[in-house]
């Protein structure tokens, strides 16, 4: 075997030498890479080790290329992060620093080649700059570290580098041995920059985090504790926030993992203690407290699913009211009602803006008579929907949604959001097959005027077939999305179907037209995401553009590009609405172009990185702008560049752009020209990647990058020329990018307080701002009310609400208003206080009630606000795992520690807990026992499509059935049938009913959207990201 070994180091080693020899390409080095490793398998640590050691040709650097051989190796997983890190480690040229003096001295004097036992780089700083920050983007998108056996390692090679950077740092202070091998320091100090960067991710990362917390690895907080105490005084000077950063990581979170009694003849065995905690958490014993459902509880609930983007899954929701209220189906239904109601009051009394309101106000109307449609299935006599409906409204608060004699009293507050509200939810019930019409005005007290839509009510493929036999029909369908009848549903069933369709047939004119009009109607996306998922919306979509080619006869290309424009243009309001990534488009692998835009396009690249073809396009673009001889854009260049090339030029494009105007290369009228082409309709879309890629100039250092920015912005933004239809499109355009180019032009006023010239530019885009993000990030004057909160700013702000919720709970009287709340202020606490501390605050208020029937409502909020849908934190399409590329899978953003996972770990620690504080051991196994009885999805039901239930589901359906099954969505306890099978036809959406979506009280200062974004290249994400700048 170790002849084997040695034979296959050989044969690494020599194909290695032979590709840099050649200077082979990432692609030509891969094509072998199968067959050698079928032939000749090595560890992960050997072929780093292969890769990264010096040559025999070369002991001066390492070779630019390893780099790409190592991402190639690393993609076919033969290589991984510790195996890295120990490679560079090995042959740093730090390491001479790591011998004794003498021997040093020794060094000195002979030169580096005297000792070949000394085998190590002349100069790897450079290289390890690159690798460090390449880890840490990789790190930071959760591709680097996949668990937590893996995190530990990671951590003692972490301590090491350290360890050698400290010494190599006191070395050069004392200038002891500064000129061997003529070493940089500056060179050092960037590597150094680098390696700081990969630490703070990997200190922040979940794996790392939770594998640090097992007692069992208590040597290795100890090893990292001791590095960073040495690491740290080294960055004071250079980085005093990172460095404080640092030092809170080491004295805050590795201290709160050390057990509290550290005597090891009480805890003899860390290792025995964690495993027991683990088995023994089903089987301890604590005293039963009765958990009541409070009112509170299911408010926040809906809150947290419409926060953000619109998270109301069917399926889950179903399976998590029956959890919550063990089959009771009408509770359930009465009190799914009323927090419904709650949630539109609580948004009318804190005044939230129109997005809000326009969605709360379709989910109550077009959305609860559907999922109330559902639960009438389960119902049996004497029990009926309209019971449950009239008990619901008479709890309804008629000072939130008048009565219709009240709405004309001069003395009432009237609403647009609440006013008829109460009677457009009857009707749309009544619609449903709910109640029965007659009974509509003594259900409401009152006569009332309205009747049933003229044409009833709609079913999906009814509408479907209409539209395949008049595509017109189409339009008519987007209008109706705003409409408050209760067929909405329908119409965003019926619309994602034809996307699908015209997707599959590349009917791309009438894609055009369509994409085109829900581009322009941002509140249109969020009720479209009450009844469709992301990816079933925008998968086929990103297939079209993905896979686009010219056809052999293509005649003219300008309506190529405005086609792809067209539907490039929607995909990125949601994308950028919602701060959705490559993943949750249904994007299955990273070579995607749509993948590389959202991943990339927002950078420039030199120019000498560009391929031959590429720096033709670019040539070809500037010259057909600004040129005055070249006649304008032909369809010369529009045929030899495809439109997925141009748009990932375009932040090259206005760099160079930027840089002829700083440098007075382009006249102030070739430039109008140039602006006058690209807000014409076939471009207008490129500017959402140029006034994205802008935005971000703006917050250069020096002025002289920012003037050109300002100069463009003008003329895009002021002169409004160009047909209405572009006006519109460009309107679209500015709804997508002004949330973050607000924030770019108030930065630049601030430098610049007395500039005339950035009033204007944001009154143009004053109205788009409000329609700009829906991410359920905090603005900031939430943040600043909430962190001036006394005695403990954030945290006491939301124990007050807490707080709040109990007081509520205990007294939910007719005509009572909800508690103020937004989601909001937990997501930012969950971000800003972190995951375990927001669960110490919870479980402090639990601790703090002695009845028995407050300690029941408290646990009852408690495990609502843990259950909570997070819209920032979303986990991918279960459905990605078995669909994504395995050579390029799309890059998956590294989530944060949810409140539910803090629960658990706490809960695993119970014996830890229970030695210094009993009681609160005993609120943690409830407070978790209660979490995942809500939570808890039932297992897939494989009988369920052998017609055993009778559900008769058709094709579509049965797929959508199976899909659901396979993720665990659909329930199949006997004690509360649903009827999940038979929801398409009776709520009148068709066989393929699944619906995702949610309520979002984004708000405009969305300050905290774009954190953990994939593919973001951010190194400084976590840090610095504290507010949403895109």
């Amino acid at each position: 075997m170790a002849n084997d070994a040695t034979g296959s180091r050989g044969k690494w080693a020599r194909y290695v030498a032979r590709s840099l020899c050649r200077r082979l390409d990432a692609d030509e080095f891969d094509a072998a890479i199968p067959s050698l490793y079928n032939r000749h398998p090595l560890l992960p640590a050997a072929i780093a080790d292969i890769c990264l050691r010096p040559q025999p040709s070369n002991h001066e650097s390492l070779d630019p290329r390893v780099s790409r051989y190592l991402q190639v190796l690393a993609q076919r997983k033969l290589v991984d992060t510790p195996s890295i890190l120990s490679g560079l480690y090995a042959y740093s040229t730090s390491q001479m620093y790591l011998r004794p003096a003498p021997a040093a001295a020794a060094a000195a004097a002979t030169g580096a080649g005297a000792n070949p036992t000394a085998l190590r780089w002349a100069s790897s700083y450079s290289p390890e700059e690159v690798m460090f920050y390449r880890l840490s983007k990789d790190v930071r998108v959760g591709t680097a570290i996949r668990n937590t056996g893996e995190a530990l390692g990671i951590c003692v090679l972490m301590a090491r580098w350290m360890t050698m950077f400290t010494t190599a740092s006191a070395a050069l202070a004392q200038d002891v041995i500064v000129q061997l091998q003529n070493t940089s320091r500056e060179d050092m100090e960037a590597a150094r920059a680098a390696f700081v960067m990969l630490l703070l991710s990997v200190c922040e990362n979940h794996h790392v985090l939770r594998g640090l917390s097992r007692p069992s690895a208590q040597n290795v907080r100890r090893i990292l504790s001791e590095s960073l105490t040495s690491f740290i005084p080294s960055l004071l000077q250079s980085s005093s926030q990172i460095a404080s950063r640092l030092e809170l990581f080491r004295t805050e979170t590795l201290a709160s993992f050390e057990p509290v009694d550290k005597n090891k003849k009480e805890v003899p065995n860390l290792d025995i203690d964690d495993l027991e905690s683990s088995m023994a958490l089903d089987s301890i014993v604590i005293p039963d407290v009765p958990i009541s459902n409070t009112r509170a509880g299911l408010y926040i609930y809906l809150n947290a699913s419409l926060v953000g983007r619109p998270l109301i899954d069917d399926a889950i929701l179903f399976s998590y009211l029956h959890n919550r209220y063990q089959g009771d189906i009408q509770t359930t239904t009465i009190d799914l009602i009323l927090a419904s109601f709650d949630v539109l009051a609580n948004a009318v009394f804190r005044n939230e803006d129109q997005k809000t309101g326009h969605l709360l106000r379709s989910y109550l109307i077009n959305k609860l008579p559907l999922l109330l449609a559902t639960l009438a299935n389960s119902m049996f006599a004497p029990l009926t929907p309209q019971y449950c409906i009239t008990e619901a409204l008479a709890l309804v608060d008629t000072n939130a949604f008048p009565t219709l004699s009240a709405m004309f009293d001069d003395t009432n507050n009237n609403n647009m959001f609440t006013d008829s509200v109460r009677q457009d939810f009857c009707f749309a019930c009544c619609l449903h097959g709910l109640i029965a019409e007659s009974s509509i005005e003594s259900l409401l007290g009152e006569i009332t005027y309205q009747s049933l839509p003229q044409d009833g009510r709609q079913v999906k493929e009814t509408l479907v077939e209409r539209c395949i036999a008049d595509p017109e029909r189409i339009q008519e369908l987007v209008r109706e999305i705003d409409n408050m009848d209760g067929n909405v549903g329908a119409v965003c069933q019926a619309l994602i179907e034809m996307i699908g369709r015209l997707c599959a047939n590349k009917e791309t004119m009438s894609l055009k037209v369509l994409c085109s009009q829900l581009a322009k109607k941002p509140l249109s996306l969020d009720v479209m995401l009450l009844f469709g998922k992301p990816e079933a919306i925008l998968h086929p979509l990103c297939e079209v553009l993905d896979n686009w080619r010219y056809d052999d006869d293509q005649g003219e290309y300008q309506p190529v590009y405005e086609e792809f424009g067209a539907i490039l243009l929607l995909v990125l309001a949601f994308v950028y609405r919602y701060n959705l990534t490559a993943v949750d488009l249904g994007i299955k692998s990273s070579d995607s172009f749509v993948a590389k835009l959202l991943n990339q396009g927002q950078l420039s690249r030199p120019v000498d990185e560009l391929t031959e073809s590429e720096k033709a396009h670019l040539d070809g673009w500037i010259q057909g702008l600004f040129g005055t001889e070249t006649g304008g854009l032909g369809d010369e260049l529009m045929s030899s560049c495809p439109p997925q090339d141009f748009y990932l030029l375009v932040p090259t494009l206005f760099q160079n752009i930027m840089l002829a105007l700083e440098t007075k290369y382009l006249a102030d009228e070739s430039l109008k020209t140039g602006v006058e082409y690209l807000v014409d309709t076939f471009l207008l879309p490129s500017l959402v990647v140029a006034i994205t890629y802008m935005a971000n100039q703006l917050w250069a250092e020096t002025r002289s990058d920012q003037k050109p920015v300002i100069t463009i912005l003008q003329l895009i933004l002021l002169n409004k020329k160009g047909s209405d239809e572009a006006q519109t499109m460009l309107s679209a355009v500015l709804n997508i990018v002004a949330k973050p180019l607000e924030h770019s032009l108030r930065s630049y006023q601030r430098q610049d307080p007395k500039c005339q010239e950035i009033e204007p530019l944001l009154s143009a885009i004053k109205h788009n701002i409000r329609l700009s993000r829906r991410t359920a990030g905090a603005g900031h004057n939430e943040l600043e009310a909430w962190a001036s909160t006394s005695n403990g700013g954030l945290a006491a702000s939301v124990r007050h609400t807490i707080q709040n919720f109990a007081q509520w709970s205990l007294h939910p009287g007719i005509n009572m208003m909800p508690t103020s709340y937004t989601h909001r202020q937990i997501l930012a606490a969950h971000r800003i206080l972190g995951a375990r501390r927001l669960l110490n605050i919870i479980l402090d208020e639990i601790k703090q009630q002695t009845d028995t029937s407050g300690c029941s409502i408290m646990y009852d909020i408690a495990t609502a606000l843990i259950c909570a849908p997070d819209a920032t934190n979303v986990p991918p399409p279960a459905v990605m795992a078995l669909l994504v590329d395995p050579g390029n899978p799309p890059l998956i953003p590294q989530a944060r520690i949810s409140l539910r996972e803090a629960l658990k770990s706490e809960a695993e620690d119970f014996k830890m807990i229970q030695k210094a504080d009993p009681a609160l051991a005993e609120h943690v196994v409830r407070l978790y026992r209660r979490v995942e009885a809500q939570l808890m999805l039932p297992e897939p039901a494989d009988t369920m499509l052998q017609g055993g239930l009778g559900l008769g589901l058709d094709e579509d359906a049965a797929a959508a059935l199976a899909a659901a099954q396979s993720d665990g969505l659909v329930t199949s306890d006997g004690n509360l049938n649903l009827g999940l099978g038979n929801a398409g036809s009776d709520m009148g959406l068709g066989g393929s009913a699944d619906s995702g979506g949610g309520l979002n009280f984004g708000a405009d200062d969305d300050i905290f959207g774009n954190l953990g974004a994939g593919g973001s290249t951010d190194l400084l994400e976590g840090w610095d990201g504290s507010m949403d700048l895109s």
